[in-house]
């Protein structure tokens, strides 16, 4: 019987958290991302069926973001880095918080 060192429970699940962070996410994803955590949404749209067919992006001030097209939404979303609730407008979720790198805020104080 294989018994494992103290801590070591704590240790996998620690290494496995880091790992998850830290991913490489493309300009436009990262754009995107640091639009939705500064209060913005992603609008979705379907052809009748279950596939999103067409996505806008929105900041909290109600600009269209033109980076984000339904590709970019297809790999954050496969990353679980954005989520809908009930059928509401997609936004970052936790996982996506964590990995968004801090980037300037283009407001002026």
């Amino acid at each position: 019987m294989k018994t494992d060192p103290p801590g070591a429970f704590a240790l996998g699940v620690f290494l496995r958290q880091s790992c998850e962070t830290s991913m490489n996410i493309s300009r436009s994803e990262q754009r995107v991302l640091h639009v939705l955590a500064l209060g913005g949404h992603i609008r979705h749209e379907r052809d009748g069926g279950p596939k999103v067919a067409a996505v806008t992006c929105f900041t909290r001030e109600g600009l269209v973001l033109a980076d984000c097209d339904l590709g970019v939404f297809i790999r954050l979303r496969r990353r679980r880095l954005i989520e809908s609730r009930s059928g509401s407008p997609y936004r970052i979720s936790k996982r996506g918080r964590v990995t968004v790198r801090a980037q300037p805020d283009n407001q002026g104080e």
